[in-house]
């Protein structure tokens, strides 16, 4: 079976650049504290105000001195003390060492430390072990960063490994676009709130909770609309709502062929379709669309479906709508087969996986079993998608597949 057996299946990659190619970032810009900046993307190049370090300091805690002093001579006197946040006063004359701790500033006629474990101090009189090289053990200033220099570029999602960076530099607050606003809810008349008793053919609504999860953590603001029925008019007045207060509105249910299906004519209706339908599996029924100023995303009602196409699909066009510019799609690596992956060609699969490096060095990965697109359990024992091609059968074990690794978002 190849793509033209699926007719009207848009393939993967073609879904994704046309999401990309639609979607531009917001224009909306607001100033922040640095403690408030956690996973916010700067709308500004950070550039660096000052030096760092700004004055030349010691890489360990030992003794300052002039290399050219020990050329003939192995025993200097001690003349002084310089620590963190307090450095010696003066300056150490020829003849003369300063005892230094680890990141005091070099005391003026000093270029290099010793370490204190390759001396022997006797009285004020110390004895190095070594003949040292001019400004070993030493940090110049700007050894880290120099002044001006742009050290977090624009469109940068800031995390742990950029905080420290900026605070390091004393940069209080600084401009970053603002959040997405992306409201979600779920629909079908079989939904029940978790914590309330089912009744005959109901299940819970698990989806909305998984959607918030990964909204959150692909750094929107959340507006949860809960459970619409299977209503035209309760959905029209979701649409509207969502419209009216979001920058993206994100639905799973409805857009499928049942029906009871409503999502699709509405968006019809009241909007724009650019898409429906995709060669993935799990995840053929996903549309994407606008409504008025607000992006669409329709995901498919089963489970493990509506958390594939959101990671897959949304994931990276939230990031372009957030400014995100520095953004880095899953990793993909190469990994061997451990056990029969089952697939029929026409559509690309992502089935759940656990992969891990073997006693030879080797990375394999083995299905989690049931890839149903209702079987969520694999979800939580998988650590990455095994992404088997548009036009690839089974695999057998011992075959190389592709795996795509979790990124943050799923952890």
């Amino acid at each position: 079976m190849g793509c033209c057996d699926a007719p009207g299946l848009m393939p993967v990659e073609t879904a994704l650049d046309k999401i990309l190619a639609d979607v531009k970032p917001l224009d909306s810009v607001m100033t922040v504290a640095l403690s408030d900046a956690m996973g916010r993307v700067l709308a500004e190049d950070i550039l660096s105000p000052i030096n760092v370090p700004p004055f030349a300091n010691s890489a360990m805690d030992g003794y300052a001195l002039r290399a050219n002093d020990l050329k003939d001579n192995d025993t200097l006197v001690l003349s002084g003390k310089s620590f963190a946040g307090v450095p010696f006063e003066g300056v150490c004359e020829a003849g003369q060492c300063i005892r230094i701790m680890t990141g005091a500033q070099m005391p003026e006629g000093t270029d290099v430390v010793i370490m204190q474990e390759e001396t022997e101090v006797k009285g004020d009189n110390v004895s190095f072990l070594i003949k040292p090289e001019a400004h070993d053990n030493v940090r110049p200033i700007g050894d880290d960063v120099h002044q001006g220099d742009t050290v977090v570029a624009k469109g940068t999602r800031i995390t742990a490994r950029e905080m420290p960076l900026l605070a390091s530099l004393g940069i209080a607050e600084f401009s970053v676009f603002a959040r997405p606003v992306a409201a979600f809810f779920s629909t079908g008349d079989e939904l029940r709130p978790v914590g309330e008793p089912l009744a005959a053919g109901q299940i819970y609504d698990s989806n909305r909770y998984g959607i918030r999860a990964l909204l959150e953590k692909f750094g929107c603001d959340v507006l949860d609309l809960g459970i619409i029925p299977d209503c035209p008019e309760k959905l029209r007045e979701a649409f509207k709502k969502a419209t009216s207060e979001a920058d993206v509105l994100v639905t799973s249910g409805g857009v499928s062929v049942g029906e009871a299906d409503y999502t699709k004519d509405i968006l019809e209706e009241q909007g724009e379709i650019g898409f429906w339908k995709i060669a993935m599996k799990p995840g053929k029924p996903f549309a994407f669309g606008t409504i008025d100023n607000t992006w669409f995303c329709g995901l498919p009602g089963n489970p493990v479906s509506a958390m594939l196409t959101l990671y897959q699909l949304v994931q990276p066009m939230l990031a372009q709508l957030s400014g995100h510019s520095q953004y880095q799609p899953p990793q993909r690596i190469t990994a061997k087969a451990t056990t029969l992956f089952k697939k029929r060609p026409g559509r690309t699969d992502f089935q759940r996986g656990i992969y891990q490096i073997n006693p030879q060095g080797q990375l394999e990965v083995a299905t989690t079993g049931n890839q149903g697109s209702g079987a969520f359990s694999s979800m939580h024992q998988a650590n990455c998608f095994v992404v088997l091609e548009q036009e690839r059968g089974r695999v057998s074990p011992g075959e190389d597949v592709t795996i795509e690794l979790f990124n943050h978002s799923m952890y």
